[in-house]
């Protein structure tokens, strides 16, 4: 083998081994290039019924496969919108989270066959100001009375909060550790605020005639929790107390005895049926036959009529 072909044979060798080299480092450590779009986000955190100006929006590049369905790619497509729901400082901004154009405000946040209804709340009544906009809540109705009328039931359940008060985002003091105090919620155990529901037509109809029947208290829930209970039944004193209804008419009972003969009287007073009425007949008198004939008996001075039948 003459020199010339030991050099071919070595140099061919060693190009092939220069080559696999280059082909396992692209495959492993080399970085992969990628395609990458660019894409609107929002620049600052926007709350639900704002309006999108030119200078609360921020381009940001994403990979191709990342970019989300409804994406916005250029800012005049949602300049001028409302936001229907709330958007994070640097997120992407998507058609599905603005309004059409030309609406704007916080009616554009509810959905097609929806209402919004206001209805008023205190830290008693309201989970110590732990609700916040777009917590889901239980709404309680109780009516109150004596003994007998009391009662509460639930007349809604998972329902949205759209806003407490005009705040449609969650409030950045209630993100606090617990037991921290602001001012915001300083003497807020008195202080009535309003928290905004959506509701169906139907649920609005049922919640206004609660709010003028008795007492509203909301209830929260976890937000994953989507479950309802159709059978729902209403709690009664008799559940809290047995023997407050026995006790209360036996205070009746012995607060007046007025009319106590009369059984209709009695009836109302210890909370009872009225007794059926009885129905007397006058019994009809019989005339006695006439007799057959009449025979007068003198004796002396003395007269008696003999009768025959």
């Amino acid at each position: 083998m003459d020199r010339r072909r030991l050099l071919m044979i070595f140099g061919g060798a060693w190009l092939s081994a220069a080559l696999l080299t280059w082909f396992l480092y692209a495959r492993t450590s080399a970085p992969k290039s990628e395609k990458t779009v660019k894409v609107v986000a929002a620049l600052r955190d926007l709350a639900a019924g704002e309006k999108i100006e030119k200078d609360k929006l921020k381009m940001i590049t994403v990979a191709e496969k990342d970019v989300a369905r409804g994406a916005v790619l250029s800012p005049n497509e949602v300049i001028g919108r409302a936001v229907i729901y709330p958007v994070g400082a640097g997120e992407a901004i998507s058609l599905s989270r603005v309004a059409g154009s030309g609406i704007e405000g916080i009616a554009t946040s509810i959905n097609p066959g929806m209402r919004a209804m206001s209805v008023s709340f205190t830290d008693a009544t309201g989970v110590s100001g732990l609700i916040q906009p777009r917590a889901r809540v239980d709404v309680l109705f109780t009516r109150t009375g004596n003994a007998v009328e009391a009662m509460t039931v639930t007349i809604l359940e998972d329902v949205e909060v759209l806003s407490i008060g005009l705040k449609t985002a969650v409030d950045s003091a209630a993100q606090q550790a617990p037991g921290t105090t602001t001012k915001a919620n300083v003497g807020s155990n008195t202080q009535a605020r309003t928290a905004t529901l959506l509701l169906t037509p139907e649920q609005a109809q049922k919640m206004e005639l609660a709010k003028n029947q008795g007492k509203i208290s909301l209830s929260l829930r976890n937000p994953m929790d989507r479950s309802t209970r159709p059978d729902a039944t209403a709690t009664l004193m008799e559940e809290i107390d047995p023997l407050l209804v026995a006790r209360t008419n036996q205070g009746r009972r012995g607060a007046s005895n007025r009319g106590v003969r009369d059984p209709k009287a009695w009836a109302q007073l210890i909370g009872e049926p009225e007794p059926a009425k009885v129905v007397v007949k006058p019994v009809e008198k019989k005339e006695p036959p006439k007799p057959r004939a009449i025979v007068d008996v003198y004796r002396g001075d003395k007269h008696v009529q003999e009768l025959f039948q």
